[in-house]
């Protein structure tokens, strides 16, 4: 399948930071098939697919365009599919009920009143724990899982966003729709990995630089 990938013509000029909009220039590059799992050991065959990484020069940032012009079936077809477990194992259950418990600790005195929308929330996991702990709305949109693509409808008092905003070919975008889903005093709970103070020593060689996953 990795044969018939399309991706965005690599430039060797730099490009308009995703985050800042300051030059990027080319910084790195890895075999498509270069995942997370390979921080625990686990390597996949080469895919013979270079994914090119470029750096902000101004904020650091450090991204792939490589993927800007797939559309969500490319997404599903290639990253999201049955094989994705193999790269994220926690992905299905062991991550999102982690994050349910500290949401509903986080929350225990205010969950009876609380609506809450899980952005990039996969198979609802995270969300049918905090119902079956009280909330009265919780929740699941995801636009890779067919069940949960179905854009969410009015506002939510709590977004939810985990292990997500890494995934974003356009993050101003991602940020922009969870921000549509918030009622006026409504709270974005995220988290996402940042690179480490020794980053350059590491390169695109860091464990989290993986376009498999």
């Amino acid at each position: 399948m990795t044969s018939q990938l399309a991706l965005k013509p690599v430039s060797s000029e730099p490009v308009p930071c995703k985050v800042c909009g300051a030059l990027a220039a080319l910084y790195g590059v890895v075999d498509f098939n270069k995942s997370c799992e390979e921080a625990r050991g686990v390597r996949l065959p080469l895919a013979g697919v270079p994914v090119y990484y470029r750096r902000c020069a101004q904020c650091g940032f450090l991204f792939t365009d490589a993927f800007d012009d797939w559309t969500h079936e490319e997404f599903k077809a290639h990253i999201y599919n049955d094989d994705y477990l193999k790269v994220d194992p926690d992905y299905k259950e062991t991550r999102p009920r982690a994050e349910a418990e500290l949401v509903a600790g986080l929350w225990a005195g205010e969950m009876a009143t609380t609506r809450v929308l899980d952005f990039g929330g996969g198979s609802d996991v995270l969300c049918s724990v905090l119902r079956s702990k009280g909330f009265p709305v919780a929740e699941t949109y995801d636009p890779m899982v067919p069940e949960f693509a179905r854009h969410p409808q009015g506002k939510f008092d709590l977004v939810t966003c985990f292990e997500t905003f890494e995934h974003m070919p356009d993050p101003d975008v991602g940020i922009s729709q969870i921000l549509e889903c918030l009622t006026e005093t409504g709270l974005v709970l995220y988290s996402t990995l940042v690179q480490p103070a020794n980053f350059n020593s590491y390169g695109v060689g860091w464990w989290y630089v993986g376009p498999r996953n």
